[in-house]
């Protein structure tokens, strides 16, 4: 078996390759045809973000069984296409938790204390000793908004040093945040409670701009550090914030742009911290991901399971056909269930009745809890996320029945928060062809795909109407609808609508406006 590595990795990747015995080659900085040459009869290719892997590529490496990503990022990557041609994509998202968790910190002392302000003005020959009067940690709140890995490492680093912890995360479980000394709150009092605020969400729609120019009023003072993607926080609302004395000062290591431009505001703003994306940049990171990234190749030519594999089903060739259209389904189950749950997640039940019980359902119940967590975290899939859920302190757990009143198979995602739940259940129409029958006990045949919009109202003439013509007045087509009651005319009525486009969150709200209205959601899939 040959390996083949584009980009530089640290020796102890190599090493362990060459110790599994297989034949490893480097051909750094190669791309357009003499990449595609160098992957004919390789089995396994090794890359960092140097390393565009197209469709191309995978057509010229027919050979080829893995891609391992030494990092966490795979954007380089085309893992439709590797998917296409069965070739695993892996990435190693946990060999730098340390090294970011160490930087986190690091920027937070060095915004704190003015260290790089003051060190360049040592250097230039001014002993500005008195123009500095710095902030200890001891005793001071740290607010940390997204409690994954990395999330996790900085408020227990933090609360060694005598800090108090409150962190806003909506996928984590009561339990765990106590283990770890932390505060579950809502994103408004961890705002506002933070001497120093901390940011460790992934970018994704929901969360890019999270922090802008209210938030940062809401602040009020502090500090602010992200070193976990650029986006998230408004980099012009956080220097004005920052220049005008909103808040104390900011630390940043990423950006919206990499590399950065010139005239980044956030360059030119004293009091604020800069570092060029070094949060993985140490050598111990750099040796932990190579290390993981080579384990992933020998389990793949080994035939052992892969445990960050971003594609890779992990179940018997022979069943896969069987269960195959459910993992389709039972992600999107999740997807729905999770974005119509109010509330921290505390619990997730996947529940399986008729024909699909008598399968081996890890898979499926596994890409249920993705869809659940898709939005929230950093490349999860059906191989990572149960460890995502135990992580957070999130229960899971899996049901089965031979018995099915109404369906040949059904598979049910329920999500929880204390008393509050959303249940989700889904079928295969004409073999593989996806619907969501219920919804809360609401009866349907929904079409799950793209933009939707669920409204629960009360049943009376003129509602749907209403709602369409709204729709209509904002430019939103509806493609589909489909309603429902549980009870008599004039009780609870909810209604999903198939849209062609997002609906705004200020449509959402001349919606609720109106008293017939209960709740609105809008959902992506």
């Amino acid at each position: 078996m040959k390996v083949l590595v584009t980009d530089p990795i640290a020796d102890a990747g190599l090493d362990r390759l060459r110790e599994a015995g297989y034949e490893v080659e480097t051909a750094y900085d190669v791309e357009g045809d003499a990449l595609l040459e160098a992957v004919s009869g390789v089995h396994g290719l090794i890359v960092r973000s140097g390393t565009q892997v197209s469709e191309d590529v995978f057509e010229a490496a027919s050979d080829l069984v893995i891609v391992g990503r030494a990092g966490i990022g795979v954007d380089n990557i085309d893992i439709e296409a590797a998917t296409e041609h069965g070739v695993i994509v892996a990435n190693a998202p946990e060999g730098n938790v340390r090294a970011a968790a160490e930087h986190t910190v690091a920027m937070g002392f060095a915004a704190a204390r003015s260290i790089p302000q003051a060190h360049t003005r040592l250097k230039d020959g001014e002993w500005a000793k008195s123009d500095y009067l710095g902030n200890e940690v001891n005793g001071k709140t740290l607010g940390v908004v997204g409690l994954g890995r990395v999330g996790q490492e900085v408020a227990k680093k933090f609360a060694s040093l005598g800090m108090d912890i409150v962190a806003y995360d909506p996928y984590i479980g009561e339990e765990r945040a106590e283990q770890l000394g932390a505060e579950l709150v809502e994103f408004d009092q961890c705002l506002a409670r933070a001497d120093f605020l901390t940011v460790h969400t992934p970018l994704t729609p929901e969360t890019e701009g999270l922090i802008s120019a209210d938030e940062l009023e809401t602040m009020g003072s502090g500090y602010l550090v992200n070193c976990a993607r650029g986006g998230v926080v408004d980099e012009a609302a956080l220097a004005a914030a920052v220049e005008s004395g909103v808040i104390d000062g900011a630390a940043v290591d990423v950006f919206a742009d990499e590399p950065v431009s010139p005239d980044n505001p956030l360059l030119s703003v004293d009091n604020v911290v800069v570092t060029p994306h070094l949060g993985a940049s140490t050598s111990a990171a750099q040796e932990n991901v190579a290390v993981s990234t080579a384990d992933q190749i020998v389990a793949a030519f080994r035939e052992e399971p892969v445990m960050n594999a971003l594609n890779a089903p992990s179940v018997d060739e022979s069943a896969f056909p069987r269960i195959r259209p459910y993992i389709g389904l039972a992600e999107t189950a999740g997807k729905i269930a999770g974005q119509l749950l109010d509330g921290r997640l505390g619990e997730i039940e996947v529940t399986y009745n008729g024909e699909i019980a008598a399968e081996n359902v890890e898979l499926v119940t596994a890409s249920a809890l993705k869809g659940v967590f898709t939005p929230l975290e950093w490349q999860v899939n059906a191989v990572n996320a149960p460890k995502i859920a135990k992580e957070r302190g999130i229960e899971v757990i899996e049901s089965k029945s031979r018995q099915s009143e109404d369906f040949q198979s059904l598979v049910t995602v329920t999500v929880r928060n204390g008393d509050e739940e959303m249940t989700i259940s889904g079928t295969l129409f004409a073999g593989d062809d996806p619907r969501i029958v219920r919804i809360n006990g609401y009866r349907l045949d929904a079409i799950p795909h793209g933009h939707m919009l669920v409204a629960r109202n009360y049943d009376k003439p003129g509602v749907i109407g209403f709602i369409g013509t709204i729709l209509g007045e904002h430019d939103v087509n509806i493609a589909g609808m489909f309603n429902a009651r549980r009870s008599k005319a004039g009780g609870e009525a909810l209604t999903v609508y198939n849209l062609d486009d997002e609906v705004p969150a200020d449509v959402q709200q001349k919606l609720l406006d109106d008293d017939r209205i209960i709740d609105v959601d809008a959902i992506t899939l």
